[in-house]
Formats: C-alpha cells, sequence, structure tokens
C-alpha cells in the first residue's frame, strides 16, 4: 500500500512539471460585445471566464491535471464564441453562436462543471429568458 502512494505521489508531482499556459490576450475593447448593462453583467458573471479574453484563472488552474482540463475548455469556449471579439463576428456568424450555445441540450450554459464551483455563474430562469428575448433566440 506504502508503495502504491508513493508511485501516485511521483507521478502526480511528475504531472506539475507539464504546465499549460494560461492567456489573457489584450484585445481592443470596441470589439467587445455591445449589449445593454444589465446583459452585459450577466455574461461577464457567468460566461467571460471561458468565453472571453478576460479569464479569471483559479489557483487550482496551477495544478495539474486539473489545468490541462480547464486550459483545454477556456481554449473550446473561445473558439466557439469569444465575447471579447464579438465586433469581428458577422451578423449571422453572431446569430449562430448564440443559438447554439443556448439551445445545446447536450452542454448547457454555464456547464454543471463550472457551477459546482462557480455558483454565483449558475443563470436563473429570468436570466435565461433576459438574453434570449435579447439575443432573438426562441427556445
Amino acid at each position: 500500500m506504502k508503495r502504491a502512494l508513493l508511485i501516485m505521489f511521483i507521478v502526480f508531482i511528475a504531472m506539475q512539471l507539464i504546465q499549460t499556459e494560461k492567456t489573457n490576450i489584450t484585445s481592443n475593447k470596441n470589439l467587445e460585445i455591445k449589449a445593454p448593462e444589465h446583459i452585459k453583467n450577466v455574461f461577464k458573471t457567468s460566461c467571460y471566464d471561458c468565453h472571453s479574453n478576460e479569464v479569471k484563472w483559479p489557483w487550482y488552474s496551477d495544478i495539474a491535471p486539473f489545468s490541462w482540463v480547464i486550459n483545454r475548455n477556456v481554449k473550446n469556449a473561445r473558439a466557439s464564441l469569444n465575447f471579447s471579439l464579438w465586433e469581428t463576428y458577422t451578423k449571422e456568424d453572431k446569430k449562430k453562436k448564440l443559438k447554439k450555445i443556448f439551445r445545446t441540450a447536450y452542454a448547457p450554459m454555464p456547464p454543471a462543471s463550472y457551477i459546482l464551483f462557480h455558483d454565483e455563474a449558475d443563470l436563473t430562469k429570468e436570466q435565461r429568458t433576459m438574453i434570449r428575448d435579447w439575443t432573438g433566440v426562441k427556445k
């Protein structure tokens, strides 16, 4: 048993040598999403930590294997929709991106794994309705 724990500890320490790059690219504020303040506040609270260039990297994002998962999730989220680069999207892309985010059945936003550590990001039914009304995305 001690040997197994020692091996697991050594593997865990070795994993720490494989670090991921945590980036927050400086972007032009004029490219950020233009929305009423109440909508933008919801996005900042519930979406920006994955879908923007303004990620607040938590302390555990420095610990492998969590760092690997968090980094991959942020990269994928930014590739799908980046509120910091919103104005670079075409009108059609904006509509498609919001529709995809808010109508995805298998991964409602924000995901439960994120809400587990960030309960303030959990969108209420009213907030979801408010965003859908603003975007024009139907249920």
